[in-house]
């Protein structure tokens, strides 16, 4: 099987990996990838902004399966054009990756498909803001509608910053705020049928102690030792099964990887976003569990033949993802700084997440680095793995968090 990858993040360097071990897999070809995935699959330098020239690649390389990777190139339409020249595709339709592409649209789908979530107000000016936050009161959560890069979120109890951030935007979803520990679950979708994958939790704070502002994700751990036993097949029935159905019924079916951001909440499970991709850092904790030969079931998936796949096989390890991010990430990260010391011990691996080669010296190009994953027996084991590897990292004026997984880590050696 010969498999092209789209994208250049920590994401898509854990997609690399993943693939690369499935048994059928022939070729691995990436788009544009970076200096990481570069060690371990051809990589092209080609625009996957322009969908035409990812088409005339793919046609090149005579590619059997596509995986698009980030958000940006879905809600750009490439997975259509993609499927119109006759390749099988794992990402949906523009249409259907709506469901991240709006804030407003994915309220919609869970409207009509009955899946629990927050009460919400869709805005488009001033007053309706204003009417709303007082509505809700704070914690103020305010949400741009469109693609902001996992920037587009505020969570505060300052009005007056909701207010501006809110006044960012030309339309704004403004919704009350969900209490509860906050759990990521993935499902893999044929478009009629969808497979749930592990949980996994992600901390959006740039700082120790969930402090500072919202990021991209900072690390994250799997799988979950304090969610309870059902969690699994409670989203399957209550949310993913339903939110597939809606989106078939719907004449726009989801071929792809659906993401269920959830709080656990004093009133049950709640849906905080949908996205229509891969989560980073959460596949970096997810992927190395994966037992499952991912070509193989990306490709079922993309041509509508998971109804009678087996449930997926996970390894009974954990593992813990620590992100090493630039001087300033999130507000201003500096780049262009050399990078040294990655030496990765037996258990770990370290993803490339914003990397780029100047000659022969690996330097930052990004506000999220590297992303460093340990795997162990359990989540302490994990973690030790993750900071000893991460600790030896050189990068000027960078920083991680000490803390990922280390409440769960400590809960899990008291039980």
């Amino acid at each position: 099987m010969k498999v092209l990858l789209i994208g250049s993040g920590g994401r898509e360097h854990a997609l690399a990996a993943a693939l690369k071990r499935d048994p059928l897999l022939e070729e691995l070809h990436v788009a544009p990838g970076n200096p990481g995935i570069s060690e371990i699959a051809i990589c092209h330098a080609t625009n996957t902004d322009d969908n035409a020239a990812v088409i005339a690649l793919a046609e090149s390389l005579t590619i059997d399966l596509v995986v698009i990777g980030p958000e940006k190139p879905l809600v750009q339409g490439l997975s259509d054009d993609l499927r119109k020249a006759g390749f099988a595709v794992f990402g949906p339709s523009q249409a259907a990756a709506q469901i991240e592409g709006s804030k407003d649209f994915a309220k919609g789908v869970m409207r009509d498909a009955g899946v629990p979530t927050a009460r919400s107000f869709t805005c488009i000016n001033q007053d309706e803001i204003e009417k709303a936050l007082d509505t809700f009161g704070a914690p103020f959560v305010v949400k741009h509608d469109g693609l902001a890069a996992g920037k587009g979120v505020v969570v505060t109890d300052d009005r007056a910053a909701a207010l501006e951030h809110a006044l960012l935007s030309p339309r704004v979803v403004i919704e009350e705020f969900l209490d509860g520990p906050e759990v990521s679950l993935f499902g893999i979708s044929d478009g009629k049928n969808i497979l749930a994958m592990q949980p996994a939790q992600d901390f959006k704070r740039a700082f120790d102690g969930d402090l500072g502002p919202n990021t991209g994700g900072m690390g994250a751990y799997s799988p979950l030792p304090w969610a309870h036993d059902d969690i699994v097949e409670e989203t399957l029935e209550q949310v993913l099964k339903p939110t597939i159905a809606e989106m078939a019924a719907r004449g726009t079916p989801f071929v792809g990887l659906l993401y269920a951001g959830l709080a656990l909440t004093t009133k049950g499970t709640r849906v905080i976003e949908f996205n229509a991709r891969f989560g980073d850092p959460e596949t970096e904790v997810l992927l190395p569990r994966l037992q499952t030969p991912l070509a193989q079931l990306l490709l079922k998936a993309a041509t509508r033949d998971l109804k009678d796949h087996p449930p997926l096989i996970w390894s009974a390890e954990s593992a813990v993802t620590v992100v090493l991010a630039s001087e300033g990430y999130p507000t201003a990260p500096k780049i262009g700084e050399p990078i040294m010391g990655l030496n990765p011990v037996d258990g770990s691996d370290i993803f490339h997440a914003g990397t780029t080669l100047d000659g022969s010296v690996l330097k930052s190009a990004g506000g999220r680095v590297l992303a460093v994953t340990g795997m162990g027996a359990d989540l302490t084991e994990a973690r030790d793995k993750a900071y000893r590897v991460i600790s030896g990292i050189t990068l000027h004026g960078s920083h991680y968090r000490s803390d990922i997984a280390l409440n769960a880590s400590i809960a899990e050696k008291g039980n």
